[in-house]
């Protein structure tokens, strides 16, 4: 009897994946580790100073975290309801929060206490912030007021009531220690100098405004809203440079990496989006389980927090390097052990012993090999293999045929199984490395399941969706061949006539009679 070979499954090219700088730097992540909050986490916010823990605010508490750990290491819940934008001082002594209430709190991190409570606002206060002086705070809310107040004597020093709509988004300059930023639900981003009554600037950004965020240099401005991510230059009075469109759903937060370099953008689409700053084009995207609220990376990137509507917390560690030296010694014995004899070449009087190779068969070629031709098939529309590598289950398909099983294969099937059989090929059937034989496929399964059509909706509903499926692909061939042949008759207008000699030679004589009778 002849040795049972294999199955042979035709590798097909790929288009791979093109690996670069940005895709191994934002790679080197370890796994994320999650912890669950009490509600949707609003703010994330790290510490400019070691050793780098980060405030998250979500419902009426807020929880500090250390770099590390997966418990709060200190909690202020001196709220009564929501409590918003936790945000850190330059020195990450002090902490502001912003309340539902309408009032705004500071706290000192040694105690639990507010240091501080500031009211006036009427309604809730969604936005605060420190001005870069570091005894000035900024604050945003629900009264389409903007607000500045003195630390040391806890008043107000001015209001400004420019907005339309609802603030819910700030930031301050680090340039300038009179300047800060306002975004609102009435589509505009305004500018604020403290020594004046007055914005200095207002920007049109189109959509309500979810997110603000000013480079360090102060030149530079970027507004999110609706599903937009705008960058304006502010020192040439707010004009638009570029303006994002990459997520399907409204961008909730935004940040900056520790070198300024790159841009990252957080959406309810589910996806983290990191941007150039030189060409504004995404070298990198995450994907997370539920939509984003905010987003926040510690200095030299050493951890990403995503906060999702679910109250989960993703956190993010980069993964150590690896030390080389270390490796390579480690290493060395086993690789002059495994590499011991085998440039040794036997001698003359030297016998040879082979050892035989052992081949392990996989499930499907056992099932071949002993014709079992239904429990083949069944075998690779397992999920593992239709799913991931379907050129396993299209190559048996085909080994199927070619020994003339195939309709006995695919005959005598429940629903379930024929639903299962009419999704892959409905699905494939318009590759075109696996059209040849899954076009033989349905063909076979519309020949024998034909007297049970009308009898189960959910066979019906994927012979509709093959048909739908192959409609399609036949209307793209045809427009396919008629953009060919546009194409063709362009090329044709395009080529140049040639002259040849001779017509040369007699425009050369025309010329020289009409000179002569000229003369």
């Amino acid at each position: 009897m002849a040795t049972y070979k294999p199955l042979v499954v035709h590798a097909f090219p790929k288009l791979g994946e093109r690996i670069t700088q940005d895709t191994l730097y934002w790679r080197g992540y370890k796994t994320p580790v999650q912890i669950k909050e009490f509600g949707a986490v609003n703010k994330i916010d790290f510490s400019p100073v070691s050793p780098y823990n980060y405030a998250v605010t979500a419902s009426s508490r807020i929880h500090i975290y250390g770099r590390y750990s997966q418990e709060p290491i200190k909690t202020f819940s001196r709220f009564k309801d929501a409590a918003y934008c936790a945000t850190y001082r330059d020195d990450g002594n002090l902490l502001v929060a912003g309340s539902e209430e309408g009032s705004i709190r500071l706290f000192d991190l040694s105690g639990r206490a507010p240091l501080r409570q500031f009211d006036g606002p009427t309604k809730a206060v969604h936005v605060v912030g420190f001005l870069s002086d570091k005894y000035r705070i900024f604050s945003g809310g629900d009264d389409y007021s903007s607000n500045l107040w003195d630390i040391p004597s806890g008043t107000e020093i001015v209001s400004y009531s420019e907005h339309t709509d609802y603030v819910r988004c700030g930031c301050a300059s680090k340039v300038n220690a009179d300047v800060f930023i306002t975004g609102s639900y009435d589509h505009t981003v305004k500018l604020f100098d403290a020594r004046t009554k007055s914005s200095v600037m207002t920007i049109e950004h189109g959509q309500p405004v979810e997110s603000v965020l000013l480079f360090p240099s102060g030149g530079l401005l970027v507004s999110a809203g609706g599903r937009y991510v705008k960058v304006w230059d502010v020192l040439k009075g707010g004009q638009l440079l570029v303006s994002l469109k990459n997520h399907h759903k409204t961008v909730t937060c935004l940040c900056l990496n520790s070198s300024g370099q790159r841009l990252l953008s957080g959406s309810l689409d589910r996806h983290v989006k990191v941007y150039s700053t030189t060409s504004y084009k995404v070298v990198h995207s995450f994907n997370y389980a539920t939509s984003i609220l905010s987003l926040a990376l510690s200095p030299e990137d050493e951890t990403i927090v995503v906060g999702m509507t679910n109250g989960v917390l993703n956190v993010k560690h980069r993964k150590p390097e690896e030390r080389k030296e270390n490796s390579q010694k480690k290493r060395q014995p086993a690789y002059r052990t495994y590499v011991k004899g085998r440039t040794y070449v036997p001698k003359q009087e030297d016998f040879c012993v082979s050892k035989p190779v052992k081949h392990v068969l996989r499930k499907y070629d056992k099932l071949l090999k002993s014709f079992q031709s239904s429990k083949a098939l069944d075998a690779v529309l397992e999920p593992p293999i239709r799913l991931y590598t379907p050129e396993v289950t299209v190559a048996v398909m085909q080994e199927l045929h070619r020994r003339g099983t195939l309709r006995s294969a695919l005959a005598g099937r429940d629903e379930k199984q024929i639903n299962l059989l009419l999704t892959f090929v409905a699905r494939r059937v318009i590759e075109p490395r696996f059209t040849p034989v899954l076009v033989t496929v349905a063909d076979m399964i519309t020949d024998i399941y034909q007297p049970v059509v009308g009898q189960s909706a959910v066979v019906d509903r994927q012979f509709l969706r093959l048909q739908e499926a192959i409609g399609k692909e036949i209307d793209y061939q045809e427009e396919l061949l008629e953009v060919l042949g546009m194409m063709d008759t362009l090329f044709a207008t395009f080529t140049k006539k040639t002259a040849t000699s001779l017509e040369e030679k007699k425009s050369n004589g025309l010329t020289d009679t009409i000179e002569t009778n000229t003369n």
